[in-house]
């Protein structure tokens, strides 16, 4: 048997290498999504919903080729959701769903389905199937384009103007405005994010809505796109204008930790030298009229300016503020340095 001549072993092994090479750091053909998708879904109460938007992610993922999971959570729902969460786990292949032992509300749900989502890539949606399930590849391919986190963008909302849209368009812009992320529509919950960005974000409260905002720090590169809205044929909508006041927390509890949580003393600090210095001019002013002028008319424990109005409000508004804002960060460390999670789990439907 005639033996291969060296040289041409050789060769062959550096062709071989450098196909390989060659497959490895070659892209994926254009249009096409590399990673897994997970597409977390919490529900509550919407059992109407549950079956048709399932029957639309198949329809909107299937053919596109992207690998994907549905993690639907049921948030303590008290009607038929669980029931057709799980007809649609043992119609669906692609669906887990994670039922909580009671209404923990949407950032714990959505926190549930994060940690238990196996994906490269996390989107998240409502299940009101007010989202078009044919929005999220388009997501997924724009993060592909480079970004860490993909916004939708509901610009035709199927929503009162009164009660919903201009109470969302004012809080988007304070938000925008305290966060320097400019985004229309931080409200809406479908969204498409990298899993290392997640990774590095604590969910509590009702910040889920603002977790652009929360990752500004770590330098993210944030993209906004327009997606559909539609307007809701089943179930009964969970937000209305009582939920303004939580927003407005939200906002201030925002500001607070992206611009001083390393350093509280900014804003402590400046607003108990503003208080320290009225509190030494009015002292000046009471020791002028009782000591040097003499007694004044009326006498000072009859001014409720010295007596009342400047001690109790301003001690009662230092006092309420500062418990709420170090309430809000002892409450972060406490699960932080705990790992305990804020949601409690009943029971999961997984496939092995």
């Amino acid at each position: 048997m005639n033996a291969i001549p060296e040289r041409n072993v050789s060769q062959a092994r550096t062709a071989a290498l450098q196909s390989v090479e060659a497959n490895v750091k070659s892209p994926p053909p254009e249009g096409e999504v590399s990673g897994s998708v997970s597409i977390v879904i919490p529900f509550l109460n919407e059992e109407g919903n549950v079956l048709p938007l399932m029957a639309d992610i198949e329809k909107a993922m299937r053919p596109t080729g992207i690998r994907f999971e549905v993690v639907a959570i049921d948030d303590g729902s008290t009607d038929e959701t669980f029931a057709k969460l799980k007809e649609a786990h043992h119609k669906y292949e692609a669906v887990r769903v994670i039922r909580l032992r009671k209404n923990f509300g949407q950032t714990p749900a959505l926190s549930a389905g994060i940690a238990h989502a196996k994906g490269d890539i996390i989107v998240t949606m409502d299940g009101d199937r007010q989202n078009d399930p044919t929005d999220v590849p388009r997501l997924v391919e724009k993060l592909q384009e480079g970004y860490d986190i993909v916004s939708g963008w509901r610009k035709n909302r199927r929503e009162p103007f009164l009660s919903r849209r201009l109470p969302s368009k004012m809080a988007n812009w304070l938000t925008s405005r305290i966060s320097k992320i400019k985004l229309h529509d931080y409200g809406c919950t479908l969204k498409a994010y990298r899993r290392d960005v997640l990774s590095q974000i604590s969910l509590y409260g009702e910040v889920h809505r603002f977790i652009p905002a929360l990752a500004s720090n770590m330098g993210v590169k944030v993209a906004e796109m327009e997606v559909r809205h539609a307007a809701r044929t089943s179930g009964k909508s969970k937000y209305n204008l009582s939920r303004s006041y939580k927003v407005a927390l939200d906002l201030m509890t925002l500001k607070f930790m992206l611009s001083f949580f390393h350093r509280p003393i900014l804003f402590f600090g400046l607003p108990g030298l503003l208080f320290g210095t009225v509190g030494v001019v009015l002292g000046i002013w009471a020791f002028t009229l009782r000591v040097i002028i003499g007694f004044p008319d009326p006498p000072i424990s009859d001014r409720p300016l010295f007596t009342i109005v400047f001690p109790l409000c301003t001690i009662l508004g230092i006092q309420l503020v500062s418990i709420g804002l170090f309430s809000e960060v002892l409450r972060r460390l406490y699960h932080e340095t705990q790992a305990k999670p804020t949601y409690a789990i009943r029971e999961k439907l997984e496939r092995e």
